[in-house]
């Protein structure tokens, strides 16, 4: 794992506000340099100052975006144009009205605050000796701090996320971590879109989301890598990002009760970029370990068990000591490996052969194979020392193929070896030296009885008189008829290894 590129690709996550950050009116009336006074709005004084103008027209609003906080002396209002004013501003989205008194007004009109009592408007009182310039510098002054708070915020949660990527459980730490870090819900989900990892409350709502890959993986952005995507409702805002530096590794999603802030869009970037990277880095030694492991699993069958006991433990595994079993496993690979891992205890996995090998203290076998079997058929060997793995194989191999032919999830070679020696055949092969051996037999004119009478001689262990009794047949009758089964087939029936032959192919 390359602990330092994590480290400095979490801290170049940039920090881009959506919106800017400012403080509130209640917060700017509370700066004691300043001696402002509210005479109206109060209920309203929590709304955020995003900037100050300075203005002494009957109409500024042309010239301010919302979010303002007006400073005017009144030098051209009078009484009547009081109420007009207010509403224009209001209309505007301005935050509040700092009236200057001193100069145009020794106080701030009657009507002036009655229209800004009825309006909702906070409307505050400056003194004479309070310039204006000093509550636009005490403004830039808290957009600065809070700004820098939140930057500050930011890349305290980067950190803690770049620890968490540290940890051994790498991308299940990072989404446990978020989900924490936002107060919300946090989902890991592979390529296909099945969930890998969870946490925080509400996370069923990935539910929702899943549908929608489809889009996430038709949507190329610059640069070769998918867009998000964004979904809000009233009660939930969900953002999904894909995962993966040259292609799709899987996504994640999070969710909040409330629209993400600028901080909280900068920590899920961040933690989205920390996915990518463990996702990437994983694979390439998920792969190397993997190689490792199946070198591993030849040593053990070669009997060169030594080797592969310290070969493990240089992986930070190790093979129980004791009797073991071997479990063949079919379906997907990496999620056998997974599994194997987390629900096998003290096991040994290797992906080879197109199927993963496993290797468990024989008393987990039956729950290995319960925990595996989820994601393919399993095939169970009988208990065997670590010098017998080889054997062991087999068996779990012969199982798993007759688990397959079978369709069924779990399939022990201790129950397969009591079903006789055809229930260890390959079906296909079989079926084939069944059609070849008896072939000339079934192409012989019309004698079907033929073959009945090659079934009755054989399940008779040869006995004449027995055989012609259960075909109702003199027996002299039945001896022609085998005569022409042996000239046809041109094999000796009194030899023990052509009669075995033609009792497998007849009932195969």
């Amino acid at each position: 794992m390359h602990y330092g590129k994590i480290a400095r690709i979490a801290l170049a996550v940039t920090y881009k506000p959506g919106v800017m950050v400012a403080p509130t009116l209640r917060t700017v009336v509370r700066r004691l340099p300043l001696g402002l006074a509210v005479l109206a709005g109060h209920e309203a004084l929590d709304r955020p100052v995003r900037w100050v103008a300075v203005s002494e027209l009957e109409d500024p609003t042309p010239f301010l975006e919302g979010g303002e906080l007006v400073l005017t002396t009144g030098m051209r209002l009078d009484a009547a144009g009081a109420a007009p004013y207010v509403e224009r501003l209001v209309a505007r989205g301005v935050t509040g009205l700092g009236f200057g008194v001193g100069l145009g007004h020794e106080e701030i009109p009657a009507e002036l605050v009655t229209a800004a009592s009825r309006a909702g408007l906070p409307l505050v009182e400056v003194p004479r000796q309070t310039p204006f310039v000093a509550i636009g510098k005490a403004v830039s002054d808290l957009l600065a701090a809070e700004q820098y708070e939140e930057i500050t915020r930011a890349f305290a949660a980067q950190n803690r996320l770049t620890r968490a990527a540290l940890r051994p459980e790498g991308p299940r730490a990072v989404i446990e971590r978020l989900a924490r870090e936002l107060g919300g819900w946090a989902v890991l989900l592979d390529e296909a879109g099945a969930e890998r990892h969870a946490a925080g409350r509400g996370a069923a709502g990935v539910a929702a989301v899943v549908p929608e890959l489809g889009r996430l993986r038709g949507r190329p952005r610059e640069g070769g890598t998918p867009s998000s995507l964004a979904f809000s409702t009233p009660g939930a805002h969900v953002v999904v990002q894909p995962l993966g530096a040259r292609r799709i590794r899987g996504f994640f999603a999070v969710g909040l009760g409330k629209p993400f802030s600028p901080v909280e869009h900068t920590v899920v970037n961040a933690a989205g970029s920390l996915l990518t990277l463990l996702l990437e880095h994983g694979r390439e030694h998920q792969e190397a370990e993997r190689g490792v492991r199946s070198a591993v699993l030849r040593l053990l069958l070669a009997g060169e068990t030594r080797a592969g006991r310290e070969t493990l433990e240089l992986l930070g595994g190790a093979l129980a000591d004791g009797p073991l079993t071997v479990l063949a496993c079919g379906g997907d690979p990496e999620a056998v490996l997974e599994a194997a891992r987390e629900s096998a205890g003290e096991a040994f996995a290797a992906d080879t052969g197109g199927r993963v090998v496993v290797v468990v203290p024989a008393e987990r076998a039956e729950t290995a194979a319960a925990a595996l079997c989820g994601h393919g058929p399993v095939g169970v060997g009988t208990p065997v020392d670590d010098q017998r793995l080889g054997p062991g194989l087999d068996q779990a191999d012969r199982a798993l193929a007759a688990a397959r032919r079978g369709g069924e999830p779990v399939m022990r070679f201790a129950d397969l070896a009591g079903q006789g020696l055809l229930s260890l055949l390959d079906a296909g092969a079989a079926a084939a030296f069944s059609a070849a051996l008896l072939a000339p037999l079934r192409e012989y004119g019309s004698r079907a009885d033929l073959l009945e009478s090659l079934r009755a001689y054989l399940a008779c262990n040869g006995h004449w008189d027995a055989a012609a009794q259960r075909l109702g047949v003199h027996r002299h009758t039945l001896r022609y008829r085998m005569r022409r089964v042996a000239e046809i087939l041109g094999r000796d029936l009194d030899d023990p290894a052509a009669r075995a032959e033609l009792w497998v192919a007849l009932n195969l």
